[in-house]
Order: structure tokens, then C-alpha cells, then sequence
């Protein structure tokens, strides 16, 4: 019976990105914001979870040099962000059906200057970044943005055929999937290779998988990965973000990231909390923009002074 469920699920799942993508292209932002107020309305509890996570973080985003918001309350940030997440909905499905090209071409690119700098180095490239933005598109344009291929580490679906069609879709625009359990050696194998990889290093992890950091004001368990994988192997690490910024997307490509060179638990933890710095950056500057509907602070949630 699991078995049918699944392949009704991915039937289904299918069926909506083909329907999304006959869309006119005309009509994309005013789909996105319906679909993104359905989501509002159909999931109640992810609505919750984002509310009170914008609560808890609203002291410290108010007081950050980079918050702008107009939205002042929780529920007007949570509005916009499911009708962000729904316009980012829409932008993918066509992207997954290759009617994506319009959307990429209107892309800004930022800090291109030390994506360059770092490839001179002939030692890989691993970019750090977050559930930001429309973050499949980040990755989708990497190729023709860019002009080189890329790996992303992704966590496969618990629906086999589900995770078929989404890698399919995925992989459509020259990217290769490295999936987590065991991205560890393909990753490596990579990165000696001259390779480019990009992790999403802002969801909660086991407390034997990450250190405590403080993340928007309240304790978090965050991933060590990017830092460990960075002492072992000289890797340059570059965070890079994407945002909506009116009618188009933009892509910053911060300086590289220096490591302290420490590497007792201590040192690591350090680094793991400097380099989450620059999502607090981007979550304070574009709070709408965020993957708020994840508990990121699970098993870690006390407040921080």
C-alpha cells in the first residue's frame, strides 16, 4: 500500500510542476502570491512554527544594523514570506520543465569578482549558504551564470519515486546531487578534483553533528561540516546568498571566508558561528526571504542575552 501511496504522491507531484509550467509567463508573480496564501491557509501549523520563530528572533532583527523591514509583526512577515515561498514555488516548476530562461537571464550576479579569485587558487570551491531566496534557482543558474558545474548536497526523499522525479528535475541544468548520508567522500573526491559544491548549512543537526552557536539571538545547534571540510582539505569557502529584489533575483558572492587555523572543538566552534553570521545578515536584511517554517533552534531552543 506505501508503495502506491508513493507513486500517487510523485503522479500527483509531477502533474502540479507540468501544470504550473503551461503557465504564461505573464502570470507568474500573481500565481506564486495565490499559491503562497493557500499555503498560508492549508498549513496551519507551519504557519505557527513560523510566527513564533519570527517572534523569538524579532528583538534581535529590530536591533541589527541591516534590518529594513517594513512588516513589523510576526504575522505580516509570515504572510510574506509563505507568499515568497509560493512565487519561489511557481519560479522552480517552470524552471524544472526548462522555462526557466527568462528568469535567469534577469539575474544580477554580486561579488563575481571573488567567485573568480577563489577558482584561480585550483583548489576546489565550496560555497556556504542557507534555505534563502529562491535557493533551487541559485542553483539551476549556476552553470549558465557562472559557467561551471556544480554539486549540491541535498537530503533524498524518504519517496523513491518522489525523489526520481525531483532529481530529474534537479540535474536538467547541468548540477550533479550529492546526497547527505555519505556526502562526505563524494564531496572530498570532488573538491580534490578542482570541483564545486554548495551546502545549505542553516537547519538544525544533531548535537554530535554541529556545535552551539548563537543564531538571531537564540542557542542552536548548527553543522561543522563546511568548517571541518575546510581545515582538511584548504578548500576556499564563499558564502553566497540569493534574494528577491523587485522583479528579479540577485546573487551575492561574499569574500572568501578565513578560517581562525584553530582546530581544537573551541576554534571550530568559533568559526561555524562567524560564518553563520552572514545568514543573520541576509535573514535580518531580507526577513521575508528566510526558510522560517523550519525549527531551527529544536534541542537548543533557550534565549541568549
Amino acid at each position: 500500500m506505501k508503495q502506491i501511496s508513493w507513486a500517487l504522491q510523485a503522479a500527483l507531484f509531477y502533474l502540479f510542476t507540468l501544470i504550473i509550467s503551461y503557465l504564461p509567463e505573464r502570470t507568474v508573480h500573481n500565481s506564486g502570491r495565490l499559491t503562497g496564501l493557500l499555503m498560508l491557509r492549508l498549513l496551519p501549523g507551519r504557519r505557527r512554527i513560523a510566527e513564533e520563530n519570527i517572534r523569538q528572533a524579532l528583538p534581535f532583527m529590530r536591533r541589527h544594523p541591516a534590518w529594513s523591514c517594513s512588516f513589523d509583526t510576526p504575522e505580516a512577515i509570515a504572510r510574506e514570506n509563505f507568499i515568497h515561498l509560493g512565487t519561489s514555488l511557481v519560479e522552480t516548476c517552470r524552471m524544472y520543465h526548462g522555462k526557466g530562461d527568462s528568469l535567469i537571464d534577469a539575474i544580477e550576479v554580486r561579488g563575481r569578482e571573488h567567485f573568480d579569485r577563489a577558482r584561480k587558487k585550483h583548489q576546489g570551491l565550496l560555497f556556504v549558504g542557507g534555505h534563502c531566496g529562491n535557493w533551487e534557482l541559485l542553483a539551476l543558474s549556476f552553470k549558465r551564470l557562472l559557467g561551471e558545474n556544480m554539486a549540491g548536497v541535498a537530503r533524498k526523499q524518504d519517496n523513491p519515486y518522489l525523489n526520481k522525479v525531483i532529481e530529474q528535475m534537479r540535474t536538467r541544468y547541468d548540477n550533479q546531487i550529492i546526497y547527505k548520508q555519505g556526502a562526505l567522500r563524494p564531496i572530498l573526491g570532488l573538491i580534490k578534483k578542482n570541483g564545486v559544491v554548495a551546502m545549505l548549512a542553516d537547519q538544525a543537526v544533531l548535537p554530535e553533528e554541529g556545535a552551539l552557536i548563537d543564531v538571531l539571538g537564540r542557542k542552536a545547534w548548527a553543522s561543522k561540516a563546511p568548517v571541518i571540510i575546510a581545515q582538511k582539505t584548504g578548500v576556499p569557502l564563499i558564502p553566497a546568498f540569493i534574494h528577491r529584489e523587485h522583479d528579479r533575483h540577485v546573487i551575492t558572492l561574499s569574500p572568501e571566508f578565513e578560517l581562525s587555523g584553530d582546530i581544537s572543538d573551541e576554534g571550530i566552534r568559533q568559526d561555524v558561528q562567524a560564518l553563520s553570521r552572514y545568514l543573520e545578515d541576509f535573514v535580518c536584511a531580507h526577513p521575508a526571504d528566510w526558510y522560517w517554517v523550519h525549527r531551527r533552534w529544536k534541542r537548543a531552543g533557550e534565549a541568549v542575552e
